[in-house]
């Protein structure tokens, strides 16, 4: 099987022709994967120890506990809690847990239909909010009550969101099909048919 980093290879050839590329320096690439998780005003050592150490199984890197920058009463937190972790991918680790990311971990969320485009920054950047870490191998095994979110963050090259789209799509990222104005009218219009029909 073709693997992430093969066909960021392949980018410049897929596409020079729409994007009008005249040196493979302009092809576009992923610098790096910031994967982080926020953890509120959790006092729970125990609690934040599970948390390190799943997404440091999940990512294979050790994961960085992000402090608070500023004291606030109202959410019971103050200047160096801790209030996130999290853990920057770059080189072969980057490229493995894409691979795991889009052949494994999504195919597994319950009900999935694909991913958004919508979350393509104006600087080319792509940040994916996954809801629970037990699609991945790594903590499928966890209990209901230590399921935690966090969100991916995949810095390229580029900066425009066209551009960012056609890359990530050319490596396999499963984006939703967008529905043109005449499905969305001919489905409801096939489904009172049909109702029509077996009535």
């Amino acid at each position: 099987m073709e693997t992430i980093k093969d066909k960021t290879a392949k980018a410049f050839e897929a596409l020079k022709g729409e994007f009008g590329y005249k040196n493979k320096m302009q092809a576009p690439k992923i610098e790096k994967l910031v994967i982080s998780c926020g953890v509120g005003s959790q006092k729970d050592k125990k609690k934040l120890d599970m948390i390190a150490d799943r997404l440091s199984k999940i990512t294979g890197q050790k994961a960085v506990r992000k402090g608070a920058k500023v004291s606030l009463a109202a959410f019971k937190v103050r200047e160096g809690d801790t209030v996130g972790m999290q853990v920057t991918l770059r080189g072969h680790r980057m490229y493995d847990f894409l691979d795991k990311l889009i052949n494994i971990a999504l195919p597994r969320t319950k009900d999935f239909r694909g991913i958004t485009a919508n979350a393509i920054d104006d600087m080319g950047n792509y940040t994916l909010g996954i809801r629970e870490n037990t699609i991945f191998p790594e903590s499928a095994d966890e209990e209901l009550k230590d399921v935690f979110g966090l969100a991916v963050t995949i810095v390229t090259n580029v900066n425009n969101k066209k551009e960012t789209k056609a890359f990530l799509t050319h490596l396999g990222f499963p984006f939703k099909k967008v529905e043109t104005k005449d499905e969305r009218i001919k489905l409801p219009m096939a489904a009172a048919k049909k109702k029509k029909v077996t009535a």
